[in-house]
């Protein structure tokens, strides 16, 4: 899996304020920077001049900034066996130039950190919950973890739970049949979520979902 860095991924404004946001809750924080990086699933190794067009092609927004900081990484990327929007767009303008040896192209944002002192497992839990949407996307300590957007498995057949029509008592028949262990506040969320959303999850959804 090849990977590149890419450019800054939030305006110093919304970098600020996404810094005051998490010193509400977590003071060791000093500062918080977020890099673009993205992964290549690929045929073969790109050749040298494939590398320069999907480079050109991934050069965008503000360059990062080069941190002398790195603690606490945190790589947030699309949930695996998903397919983000942005993966589809990248890589059908990746086969377009000419790039048909990459088989995907998909992108995450690296967190990392500035600390007064290192975060205990509590405080990492708080400030992991902080950075994404457990409905959508996964949290990985190192870029190479990324590799697991690629790993292909065999569908089984999905069973869709009736949220739409049984409410939050289909759901918490799911989360018991299921061993789930979806806490109250997770079970209000998923029925709010699908509702607006207007459909149902399937097990493998809710399972991902439990075991984020």
């Amino acid at each position: 899996m090849l990977q590149l860095r890419g450019g800054a991924a939030l305006s110093d404004f919304r970098r600020h304020k996404l810094l005051a946001t998490l010193q509400a809750e977590l003071p060791a924080i000093r500062d918080v920077y977020a890099t673009f990086y993205h992964f290549v699933d690929s045929d073969r190794a790109l050749r040298v001049e494939e590398l320069a067009v999907l480079e050109g092609l991934l050069a965008y927004g503000e360059p990062a900034r080069d941190e002398v900081i790195q603690e606490h990484p945190l790589l947030v990327v699309p949930r695996p066996g998903t397919i983000s929007p942005w993966s589809s767009k990248a890589t059908d303008i990746a086969h377009n130039c000419g790039l048909g040896v990459i088989h995907r192209l998909e992108r995450g944002i690296l967190y990392t950190f500035a600390l007064q002192q290192p975060l205990g497992e509590a405080d990492g839990r708080r400030l992991v919950a902080r950075l994404h949407d457990r409905m959508t996307e996964a949290v990985f300590p190192a870029l190479d973890d990324a590799a697991a957007l690629f790993v292909h498995h065999e569908p089984a057949p999905a069973r869709s739970v009736d949220i739409l029509g049984g409410g939050r008592d289909a759901l918490q028949v799911a989360n018991r049949e299921l061993g789930l262990a979806l806490a109250e506040d997770e079970i209000d969320y998923l029925v709010e979520n699908f509702r607006t959303l207007g459909r149902n999850p399937s097990d493998v959804e809710l399972m991902m979902f439990a075991q984020a």
